[in-house]
């Protein structure tokens, strides 16, 4: 689960461009790249070269370098058109769509919800536990936030997802400790979900609530290679667990944190005896923290 302008015009254009001149089908593209060890769907190649999703995931962002070879172009060509959005700008931290890829679509599908109280609930704890299956596959995400009401009313968490892989389903959203579902807003076609948690209650100014929730992928699960969450908001502590299955260990992984003046920090990390990586971040954000890592 992944704060930027629009996708850049440039980007879609020149790949469009470049198949166009390459002549070839983006079957063939795709299979050009599956012979070099890596895999693209049709249906992400095609998001690209439209505008409607970039590349973004650490293991896309390696694709479109193998993409530039397969199309003949100059190295950067295409990779160097991502900088920007990539970046971001402090000005835009503070929207509910900044940081994510494509932030028009994600203003579209947020209006589907109420988004009010957002800004008038301070961020006091958040705790993620990634679970990566035997298969190298994202299962699911359970998150547990402590969040303080600034003045009376508040009575919902917006949980917003976004998938790189739009052809892959979307997963389940189940509330586990003090909400409810409200509403559920999908655009399986930009690979987003947007959800409503309910609170037991208005909570009072000063007041605050814990609640926790789960997000379940289902079979094929969405390939793994990373995960990160992305505040616009400050929060106090933040805290980032992913396990994997002892079957299926990664070979190498990084912690990754962005600020919201673009700045990017990579440090590797081990996997400990229990099979995870553990980060954990003091009054953090406006940014994104994570990790990524290889098999």
């Amino acid at each position: 689960m992944s704060l930027s302008p629009d996708t850049p015009p440039g980007f879609a254009d020149a790949l469009r461009a470049a198949v166009a001149a390459r002549g070839l089908s983006l079957e063939r593209i795709r299979d050009h790249l599956a012979r070099r060890g890596v895999s693209v769907s049709l249906a992400t190649l095609s998001y690209w070269q439209t505008g409607r999703s970039r590349p973004e995931r650490r293991a896309s962002l390696t694709a479109v370098g193998h993409l530039e070879e397969v199309l003949v172009l100059e190295p950067g060509a295409l990779s160097e058109l991502l900088g920007p959005a990539q970046r971001g700008s402090r000005r835009e931290a503070g929207t509910i769509s900044a940081f994510w890829p494509v932030p028009s679509v994600i203003d579209d599908v947020v209006g589907g919800v109420d988004t009010r109280w957002d800004s008038r609930l301070t961020r006091i704890s958040q705790h993620d536990r990634v679970t990566v299956g035997p298969e190298r596959g994202e299962r699911s995400y359970v998150s547990r936030q402590v969040l303080r009401a600034e003045e009376d009313g508040p009575d919902r968490w917006v949980v917003i997802l976004h998938l790189d892989e739009h052809d892959r389903p979307l997963p389940s959203i189940r509330p586990l400790h003090n909400c409810r579902l409200g509403r559920v807003v999908t655009r399986p076609s930009e690979g987003l979900l947007v959800a409503e948690l309910m609170f037991r209650a208005p909570l009072r100014r000063g007041q605050t609530v814990i609640t926790e929730h789960e997000l379940v992928n289902q079979a094929p699960y969405p390939p793994a290679t990373n995960y990160s969450r992305k505040f616009r908001r400050p929060v106090h502590e933040y805290v980032l667990e992913i396990t994997f299955d002892a079957s299926a260990l990664p070979r190498s992984c990084r912690r990754v944190v962005r600020d919201a003046d673009g700045g990017r920090q990579s440090s590797g990390v081990r996997v400990d005896e229990g099979d995870s990586v553990l980060g954990v971040a003091l009054k953090f954000g406006p940014g994104c923290y994570g990790f990524e890592w290889t098999w």
